[in-house]
Order: structure tokens, then sequence, then C-alpha cells
């Protein structure tokens, strides 16, 4: 049971409380595939957007490979599809439109031979969240520098 990372969305843990997650299956093409394998892949600005009882994964970037070797960024961005189970759609769903909760793309990875992507309803953190958190990262790097001393 591996589990291989491709890409972290690493501002998700500034900009939101992170509630519960789930993982999703995504919709790809063979040439994504294969360029996902390479770790050609950021989710840097990608959002989820749930339309029509569908979650779509945009503007996440995926370098795609063409044959002659080279990757192109033409259509790297364009939607891909998430698939969920029904109940987890409708669970998503609910919270984002009454709690105002945000889906939020944190990681893809490989689980096995399959891409998985994980997904969480999140809260968008204030300004003072954030200031919070760069105090705490920084008192914790000061402790973790200490202990190296």
């Amino acid at each position: 049971m591996g589990m291989k990372i491709i890409a972290v969305n690493k501002s998700a843990s500034f900009e939101y409380f992170i509630g519960d997650k789930y993982e999703a299956g995504i919709v790809l093409e063979g040439a994504e595939v294969k360029s996902l394998r390479a770790g050609h892949a950021s989710l840097g600005e990608s959002f989820c957007e749930i339309r029509g009882g569908e979650i779509f994964l945009k503007n996440m970037h995926i370098a795609l490979y063409d044959k002659s070797g080279a990757f192109s960024t033409r259509d790297s961005r364009k939607e891909r599809k998430l698939l969920l189970h029904r109940m987890e759609i409708s669970k998503i769903v609910g919270k984002v439109n009454e709690r105002g909760y945000t889906l939020v793309p944190l990681k893809i990875y490989f689980k096995d031979a399959l891409i998985k992507v994980e997904i969480a309803l999140c809260k968008g953190k204030h300004t003072y969240d954030k200031k919070q958190a760069i105090k705490e990262r920084d008192q914790k790097r000061a402790m973790d520098r200490e202990a190296k001393l």
C-alpha cells in the first residue's frame, strides 16, 4: 500500500482552518497521468467548484507531456472532475452552502496505481489568525533552533 505525494497546496493551512478531509478520485487523460508520474504538477492557485451536484478541481497545473517529449502548458490548467460518493458530495454541498465552508484541494498523490486528491472543508482565516500562525511558526522555528544548539 504505497502513497507517493505528487503535489501539496502549501498555502492551504496558512489561509484556512482545515476541517473534514475527503479523498477523491480525479478524471484525467493518459498524458496527464504520465506527467503526474513525473511530478510535473502544482496545486498552487487551485480551488474546487461545486456545480450541478458535481465537484470540479479548477486551475490545478499539470504540465502536459506530448509524445515528442516536450512539456506543454497549453490546457495545463483546465478543470478536472473529482469523483466522490454521492453521500460525501451532499455532505460537502450542505456545509459549503449553509456554513460558509470553502472546499480546498490539499494534495494530490498516488495511492497504489490510483491518483487521488485530498480535499477539505475549510474556514477562511482572518488576518489576526494568520498573524497568530506566523507567530507560532516563528516560535516553533526558534525552539527547533534552540534544540539543535
